[in-house]
């Protein structure tokens, strides 16, 4: 079955979408420029991360129902960083998956979260709203997972760190042309940022993982920035074992 996204053309709300592959887009959100993705297959529509706040993932779940045509049953949260899974709640009734351990992160440091994202300008009573109807993930991944969307579409989710944090996971779409999603395991907009839950010592291994899961072909997304290719990644891990001092 032929969705509305491998059409070429977006109806209304679709404009903010890149298309990646037949039934694949992503978009850049404001402010922080973090990435969330979009996976369809007959029976629904798997979201990749749900932006910073309860209004960014009501608009991501309008937006994608408008492109596809079709609910959102699954969503992938790359990390456990306040940009990428503060719009979860706005997803009723969808099965929320994550790398195992950040599961418990959330559930233990919902008030760091935040306070993270007010430090970094949210809004506070947006941050706060967020937080008190955060959604912990269903089902943690350990090693790799298989989400089947229907129509033979297929989603591969793998716990590829630690790396950027303790709980990083991958999100392939395969197909003709094979989509990573990688949360901030890859940053292309900037200088990858290693905060106090980074692993350093751990982030090239992940990037290995990451290349072996999409390969020299695949089309890469980053947590925040531009889609690369695997040159890019291959480029990103050389300078993070340089800056960190790992072979």
């Amino acid at each position: 079955m032929q969705t509305q996204g491998d059409s070429g053309t977006a109806p209304a709300g679709g404009e903010h979408w890149e298309r990646l592959a037949p039934g694949v887009v992503r978009r850049r959100l404001p402010g922080w420029d973090a990435t969330v993705g979009a996976i369809a297959g007959t029976d629904g529509v798997l979201v990749v991360d749900t932006g910073s706040s309860l209004h960014e993932g009501v608009e991501i779940r309008r937006e994608v129902q408008e492109l596809f045509g079709l609910p959102v049953t699954h969503i992938a949260l790359t990390h456990p960083h306040f940009d990428h899974v503060l719009g979860t709640a706005a997803f009723s009734g969808v099965q929320v998956y994550a790398a195992v351990g950040a599961e418990g992160l959330m559930a233990r440091e919902g008030e760091e979260l935040r306070h993270d994202a007010v430090r970094h300008g949210m809004d506070p009573d947006a941050a706060a709203e967020a937080v008190d109807l955060l959604v912990i993930p269903h089902h943690p991944v350990s090693g790799e997972l298989t989400v089947d969307l229907g129509g033979g579409r297929r989603v591969l989710l793998a716990n590829v760190g630690p790396g950027h944090t303790a709980h990083d996971l991958a999100v392939l779409a395969a197909g003709e042309r094979e989509v990573v999603f990688c949360g901030d395991v890859v940053e292309e907009s900037g200088e990858p940022q290693a905060g106090p839950d980074a692993l350093p010592h751990a982030w090239p291994a992940a990037l290995d993982r990451l290349l072996s899961l999409g390969g020299d072909d695949a089309v890469y997304v980053p947590g925040h920035g531009a889609v690369v290719d695997a040159a890019f990644v291959r480029a990103q891990r050389d300078a993070l074992a340089e800056r960190f001092g790992v072979s």
